[in-house]
């Protein structure tokens, strides 16, 4: 499961401690806190972490640009919403950062629901919104690859705008890979057009392999003018040294769940997504479906990522994975808590396994 396969970690930048039951130490998200977890990462095998994004969450692309300052070959892949950014000052920022990190930076291009009145923005309805956003990164991609561009689009436009430092072409990597989310057919598109790779959060592997085809297909029918569409996997991992207590302590955390409504578990469930809405629908099939895709934590308040979980000992995980390799999954975003001890526990029990 080697050659062009990819194994990220999350870094969740919340300003609340406990995230998804992250050990609450004091000063977690401190800049040397969090130095810590990409340096461990680092060590310990991985190639870098998705860093969360959210209006009330602290500004993404700085904390990103702090902590590829303090690593070596950390590489962030960066939340960012369209309705923070013009794409022109996005391009430069990237651009920028990218330049002083030798090529270190990925981007994840978030359309969902957010508190847009906070931060000054107005989008309309879902087809305004992914129509904004597949304006945004088609000229976002024209900025990092062409010079003095003119766009003139339904929501930005552009005049001879030239983006400086350039993007250094480095092998096949043209620009840094735009990772995108999203299960509704508004999100399908921009995804078969616009996206280099697309992030799936953790469905069976039917469901998994159903989009993958439905995605591959609306490419040829959209006539994408990109390279092929790659696919990753954004989930919890809850890693043991054997199933058994993999399955109690998975037990464990959703008691305590069930007991606190999943308070610090929940921060994708605001205006219910269809992608998160596929999630919790997969309750009505069972606790555990696939060989040790546990629903259950969906039921007590996990959102997102952590609506479900692959749970069990390294080399259950690792064989579970290898059947989403098997579909054509070749970026994977894990994650467990503590965040932290779980960077090392899965970076040496988990990774080593997936390399074989």
């Amino acid at each position: 499961m080697s050659g062009n396969t990819e194994f990220l970690w999350y870094i969740p930048n919340d300003i609340r401690p406990g995230h998804r039951g992250d050990a609450a130490v004091d000063n977690h998200n401190s800049l040397d806190t969090l130095t810590s977890h990409a340096r461990a990462l680092e060590d310990h095998g991985w190639k870098g972490a998705l860093i969360g994004t959210g209006w009330g969450r602290p500004d993404t692309f700085t904390v990103a640009a702090s902590l590829a300052a303090r690593t070596t070959t950390f590489e962030p892949l960066i939340a960012i919403r369209p309705g923070y950014w013009r794409p022109a000052n996005f391009a430069s920022a990237v651009a920028t950062l990218d330049h002083l990190t030798g090529g270190r930076v990925r981007i994840n291009i978030v359309s969902g629901k957010d508190n847009l009145a906070a931060y000054g923005d107005s989008e309309g309805d879902q087809a305004h919104r992914y129509g904004r956003t597949k304006e945004f990164m088609r000229l976002a991609r024209r900025l990092w690859t062409e010079q003095e561009v003119t766009a003139d689009g339904q929501h930005f436009g552009v005049t001879d705008s030239t983006v400086v430092p350039r993007i250094e072409v480095r092998g096949d990597r043209l620009h840094p890979k735009l990772y995108f989310g999203g299960a509704s057919e508004a999100a399908e598109q921009v995804a078969a057009t616009e996206a280099d790779v697309q992030l799936f959060w953790g469905e069976p592997l039917a469901g998994v392999a159903e989009r993958i085809d439905r995605l591959k297909t609306l490419s040829a029918t959209l006539d994408r003018d990109l390279p092929p569409l790659e696919f990753g996997l954004r989930i919890t991992t809850l890693v043991r040294d054997t199933t058994e207590q993999a399955w109690a302590d998975a037990e464990a955390k959703v008691a305590e769940m069930a007991m606190s409504a999943g308070s610090s578990w929940n921060d994708h469930k605001q205006g219910l997504a269809v992608g998160q809405q596929r999630l919790l629908d997969l309750q009505s099939q069972g606790d555990v479906l696939d060989d040790n895709l546990y629903t259950a934590p969906g039921r007590f308040g996990g959102g997102g990522a952590g609506t479900t979980w692959l749970v069990g000992s390294a080399a259950d995980v690792a064989r579970s994975l290898r059947k989403y390799r098997d579909l054509g999954i070749t970026h994977f975003v894990l994650s467990g808590t503590p965040y932290l001890s779980e960077i090392k526990r899965q970076g040496d029990q988990l990774l080593p396994l997936l390399r074989d």
